[in-house]
């Protein structure tokens, strides 16, 4: 199945987005959740097929210092309870918040990202397993996007098999060692040199690795640089010209097939759903 492609928030006019991508990662939810009837506008305005995934609340995860909650309505007495996925009322708010915005999506996925300071501690670790054990699902799956070297393969496998997690990676950083489907976040490739972080624009080069590294899984990659629409359409262009290849030309092309009897539609034809 080809990957889905999208950008990591609306690095397009809305509209103009979904006439372009088949997917986004919403990312308020994260920072500070929008009122339900947004939601609720967002999911009547995209075509039936889109797709909606969506960061959890940081309230869960981010710890109370953490300047990202400068975007929150969190109070002082709030943040202190937040992050670590500790078991506080707090966190169980922002789950519960999370889950509602998620439904009004139709969303099918979740994720979970944590910051570097949330190290394999017993203490993370006990966290990590209550709260996956208490959180409702309702259906949806959960992405696990762990940061730093402690996080090592065999202790994410283990993590992420207990709890059912899909593990989010960067490809161009690691890959995944867990899920059926994968779950790529392309926040600027950090092996180049010098390193260019979110600045970095994916070469031609990078961004056909990405197809091989999707050739192999059902995939969603999701863009989150400085350059993510441009290169998200990039990609999103390579995907359907390699699909083009590999499909028989048939109704409604209008253009003959050649001898090899490749498809010869024109790209813009090709339904968003397959890229």
């Amino acid at each position: 199945m080809p990957p889905r492609v999208g950008t990591c928030g609306f690095a397009l006019p809305q509209a103009q987005y979904f006439r372009s991508f088949s997917l986004i990662e919403i990312q308020q939810t994260f920072y500070q959740p929008p009122q339900p009837q947004t939601a609720q506008r967002w999911r009547q305005a995209a075509p039936e097929n889109f797709v909606f995934t969506l960061k959890a609340f940081q309230a869960i995860t981010h710890y109370p210092g953490s300047p990202t909650y400068r975007r929150s309505r969190l109070s002082a007495a709030e943040r202190h309870q937040c992050g670590e996925f500790r078991d506080t009322p707090v966190v169980r708010y922002a789950w519960h918040t999370t889950l509602e915005i998620a439904r009004l999506l139709k969303a099918p996925l979740v994720i979970f990202q944590c910051p570097a300071q949330f190290t394999p501690t017993a203490e993370h670790l006990k966290n990590l397993r209550s709260f996956f054990r208490w959180a409702d699902r309702d259906g949806l799956s959960f992405g696990f996007e762990p940061r730093g070297e402690a996080w090592h393969d065999e202790l994410v496998r283990e993590v992420c098999r207990e709890c059912d997690l899909l593990h989010v990676v960067d490809p161009f950083e690691r890959q995944s060692v867990w899920g059926a489907v994968r779950y790529y976040r392309l926040h600027g490739n950090g092996n180049v040199n010098p390193p260019a972080g979110y600045r970095h624009r994916y070469s031609d080069q990078e961004l056909r690795q990405l197809v091989a590294w999707c050739d192999t899984a059902d995939c969603y990659c999701l863009f989150n640089n400085v350059s993510m629409a441009e290169d998200a359409l990039r990609f999103a262009k390579l995907v359907r010209e390699k699909l083009a290849a590999r499909m028989p030309c048939r109704a409604p092309c209008q253009r003959a097939a050649d001898s090899n009897n490749r498809c010869h539609m024109p790209l813009r034809d090709f339904p968003m759903g397959t890229a």
